[in-house]
């Protein structure tokens, strides 16, 4: 069941009724969202349903444990097993083809033979997602800046939670656990809000994510050289896509969270109007990039580190989990070690400093060309494939017979690149409210839009495999 289906329309509205039907019964609302949230799990997931429950039953022990224990040592021996079972199942269904074929390959260099036969294991649907928000909740109660939970249906419902359980953002026991038993409260203006996000969401993925990802397809299948226009629109096609694609899911979990009585965390703030690599980490995936910095950069040594040696080290490091966090594959591991590289880089010459005037655009232009060109390691499932398409890009070749078109993209392009780097001046301009006609109208042209760019067979958003 996806977000872009009709399906979950009919879940969703039904799910939303309980929550209010039960908004002044805190304890059957939970039990109500939460067996909704296991129902929406179980169809994507089948029997896995089980697992999460299971992993939600012992890191549930693992913190009240940590918290009753008198000793340090217990208190460590309960941490380092929670952490060991999350990331154990984790690293069981994501990457022991990974660490197989690895180690096969290895081999074979040596004059080994090491043949690793593809278990082909099914990959949980969310997996990624909620492991860090469980682990992020064992680690602050046993360091002390969060109670245990004491109801277990509550922290149940905190992971379950079907807007943000698939794809995000990553969210913080301390941030959803106090919102579960406050009745739930919503003004007719936040309804409006909630509603125009959920449309907003639905056309960045059903409309332009989803068209820009024919051209990406195109460009990152063909098996010949492309031309460089060619290869360029199918940078800016993937660029634009994932874009579109996983602000458009948030936008629908934030929306869906909203209606129901629930705020979940902002997970992107105009990322390509960045002006470094470090800035743009502040502003892509944010729920991500703040977990990495809270729980493996900062326990690193940070940038407390007189060494800045040792600070580069830091991050290179926590780019390198970020990269394998997405995906079991070394092109991951690749895109997120060059993220890493760049942000040392910056550090060392003091360019993750804002600056001002012209300087500052040049900057912007600079970083959106780079983080464009890295996007490639992350879209391309090959080296070889991704070396390729960047030829194509830095050395010219004239258009071919069969070049990928140039108008939609273009279009597409520089509509948000231009509302990103205009959004300061967006935010502070306050257009005259709408009346209830225009509103009603754009609505159902939303509405329009999205039911004629449905399919039978509508694509998946690209982080539901992660």
């Amino acid at each position: 069941m996806q977000f872009n289906t009709p399906e979950y329309a009919v879940f969703y509205l039904a799910a939303l009724m309980v929550g209010w039907l039960l908004a002044g019964r805190p304890i059957p609302r939970t039990w109500g969202l939460l067996l909704a949230s296991w129902w929406f799990y179980a169809s994507n997931n089948g029997w896995l349903l089980l697992l999460i429950i299971g992993s939600t039953q012992f890191d549930y022990v693992a913190a009240r444990a940590i918290t009753r224990s008198s000793s340090h040592h217990a208190r460590r021996v309960w941490l380092t097993a929670s952490l060991g079972i999350n990331l154990g199942l984790l690293g069981f269904f994501k990457y022991t083809d990974f660490l197989g074929n690895t180690v096969s390959h290895l081999a074979a260099l040596v004059g080994w033979k090491l043949g690793w036969v593809e278990m082909n294991i099914l990959l949980p649907v969310g997996i990624s997602f909620y492991t860090f928000e469980a682990m992020s909740y064992v680690i602050d109660v046993y360091r002390g800046q969060l109670a245990p939970e004491q109801r277990w249906s509550r922290y149940a419902f905190f992971i379950a939670f079907f807007p943000h359980l698939i794809a995000g953002p990553i969210v913080r026991a301390r941030q959803f656990l106090p919102q579960i038993d406050a009745r739930p409260r919503l003004s007719v203006a936040e309804f409006e809000r909630a509603v125009v996000r959920i449309l907003g969401g639905l056309v960045k993925k059903m409309i332009l994510a989803d068209t820009l990802s024919v051209v990406a397809d195109r460009a990152f299948s063909a098996t010949a050289p492309l031309d460089t226009i060619s290869a360029w629109m199918g940078v800016l096609a993937f660029t634009l896509q994932i874009y579109f694609d996983f602000s458009g899911y948030t936008d629908i979990a934030l929306g869906s969270a909203r209606l129901m009585g629930f705020t979940l965390p902002e997970n992107f703030l105009r990322p390509y109007a960045a002006w470094s690599i470090t800035d743009f980490w502040r502003r892509w995936h944010m729920s991500l990039s703040t977990w990495l910095r809270d729980y493996v950069y900062f326990p690193l040594g940070g940038n407390r580190d007189k060494s800045k040696l040792r600070v580069c080290g830091n991050l290179l490091a926590t780019m390198l989990v970020a990269g394998l966090w997405h995906g079991a594959a070394w092109n991951f591991v690749l895109w997120g070690g060059l993220h890493g590289i760049l942000l040392a880089t910056e550090r060392i010459l003091g360019w993750h400093r804002a600056t001002a005037g012209a300087s500052m655009l040049i900057r912007r232009g600079g970083t959106l060309m780079v983080v464009a060109l890295l996007w490639v390691f992350f879209r391309a499932t090959e080296t070889g494939r991704a070396l390729s398409i960047l030829q194509s890009c830095l050395t010219w070749t004239p258009p071919a017979d069969d070049a990928l078109p140039v108008l939609p993209v273009i279009v597409i392009a520089l509509g948000t690149f231009g509302a990103h780097w205009a959004g300061d001046l967006v935010t502070a301009w306050k257009p005259p409210p709408l009346g209830v006609l225009p509103r009603g109208i754009l609505y159902a042209v939303a509405v329009m839009a999205v039911v004629l760019f449905n399919s039978d067979a509508p694509p998946t958003f690209i982080y539901f495999r992660f």
